[in-house]
């Protein structure tokens, strides 16, 4: 049998031999003595030694590699505090998006009334409201003229979207402003602190094509409304109403049921005098509103219904209302704006109620109340920084002064110039002068002068 000579891995060879270099040097002089044969067998010796570790160590495993380090956060800005690095929705659904924006705004109006005053803390003080122009009678105080500053229409607004593993997508809003929650007593006034009260705008939820809570009336054409430094602007002829619905939506059509109201004016019991307004909720039904939309580079265009119920001690009586809204892009640098909306019963939808929906006549039975308005507003950029919007807006009323005399409003209008200066992104400052006025059944007229300023940064 052939022998099989096993030599050493050359890793231990030379190891080897290094070793024996290094224990051999101190006896180089002496090559031939006795202690060769020790040193050879001390050799032998680590070669072995060295061959079992090696081979100890390819038998044990590989170890894992280190994990690389994590990449260090961006440093934030000097002097500001970091962003958590936790989740600010605890309690959401894993991967939903919180967002959160607003914007803070001061309004400076400067008011003159024909008529009177218009009463302090009303909300004719805080914009346009056609509804609160004072219209003098016999032995009236003549005009008057006054100054208002307030930040009542700052707002923010919380929002959750998510979307899960199958592709159904939710949202959740929350919007808030300081307007319509009234004076906290003394702490609330004028005269010292100006606190006010949070108050609810929208609150809803999507899912997918539905749409359940409180936002927009969908018989309102938000898009349309114009570029204005008072809170509306165009306040007579335009539909302004959110409310509680469920809303279904699919492509260019929507259908909802909103929260019903009747606004009743009841009969006179004299010719010349009007019954104080009344609103009830004994409605059975609630709204219904259907709304059509097609959109473009060029803009939009849209047409909405709206079908009501009126109830009232017992009584009650139906109408409807139509509208039709849109924006008309004219190049990069213009657009119209516009809306005309006219019915049987739209009072509560129209001009911030100018108007009732129906009349109790003495018998106590109700008719619904005839009324239109309209609107157009031209937008023009002067640059990116400048930017002009002129606008009429107008409101009329078919009322009976048999039933209801001669001291309700009959019709309204308005016209609208302002110039808006935007020196960066978000911040906007603006001036707008506004002519109002309003006549009642008698064609008795009041009118207002304004100028309004506002300061607004969004984010």
């Amino acid at each position: 049998m052939s022998s099989v000579t096993t030599r050493p891995h050359p890793r231990v060879r030379s190891l080897a031999v290094a070793l024996t270099l290094a224990l051999a040097v101190p006896g180089v002089a002496s090559a031939q003595t006795a202690k060769e044969r020790e040193l050879e067998a001390r050799i032998a010796q680590l070669e072995q030694m060295v061959e079992q570790l090696v081979a100890e160590r390819a038998a044990a495993p590989a170890a894992a590699p280190a994990p690389a380090p994590a990449p260090a956060a961006a440093p934030p800005p000097a002097g500001a505090q970091p962003i958590q690095n936790t989740t600010i929705m605890t309690a959401a659904n894993p991967g939903t998006r919180f967002s959160y924006g607003g914007f803070i705004k001061m309004d400076g109006m400067f008011t003159d009334t024909s008529d009177g005053r218009i009463a302090d803390g009303s909300a004719g003080r805080l914009f346009y409201l056609p509804g609160a122009i004072p219209v003098g009678g016999p032995g009236a105080d003549g005009g008057d003229s006054y100054a208002d500053f307030h930040a009542q229409f700052s707002r923010f607004w919380l929002s959750a979207d998510h979307v899960t593993d199958g592709g159904d997508t939710f949202k959740a809003m929350i919007e808030a402003d300081f307007f319509g929650g009234g004076n906290l007593a003394l702490a609330g006034n004028e005269v010292a602190t100006n606190t006010y009260a949070v108050t609810l705008r929208h609150a809803y939820v999507t899912w997918n094509n539905w749409l359940a809570g409180q936002t927009w009336s969908n018989f309102l054409d938000a898009a349309a409304l114009p570029d204005a430094v008072d809170f509306v602007g165009t306040t007579d002829g335009t539909v302004f109403v959110r409310q509680a619905q469920i809303r279904y939506t699919n492509g260019p059509w929507s259908i909802s049921l909103e929260n019903p109201e009747t606004t009743v004016q009841p009969a006179a019991p004299y010719a010349l005098t009007a019954a104080a307004r009344v609103n009830t909720g004994d409605n059975t039904y609630p709204d219904l509103t259907a709304r059509w939309i097609t959109r473009g580079d060029w803009g939009h265009f849209t047409v909405a219904g709206l079908l009501r119920q009126f109830k009232y001690l017992g009584e009650t009586d139906t109408g409807g209302a139509l509208s039709v809204s849109g924006r008309f892009n004219l190049g990069a640098n213009d657009d119209i704006r516009y809306a005309v909306n006219a019915g049987s019963g739209i009072g509560r939808y129209l001009a911030f109620g100018l108007g009732p929906d129906v009349v109790q006549d003495v018998d106590g039975s109700l008719s619904a109340v005839d009324g239109y308005g309209a609107f157009v507003s031209w937008r023009h950029a002067f640059s990116p920084q400048l930017r002009s919007n002129l606008m009429y807006s107008a409101a009329h009323f078919d009322n009976d002064p048999a039933v209801v005399g001669w001291g309700v409003t009959e019709r309204s209008q308005s016209w609208h110039a302002n110039l808006i200066y935007s020196p960066f992104p978000k911040l906007d400052i603006g001036a707008e002068l506004i002519y109002g006025t309003r006549s009642l059944e008698d064609d008795r007229e009041g009118r207002l002068r304004r100028l309004h300023t506002h300061v607004k940064y969004s984010f």
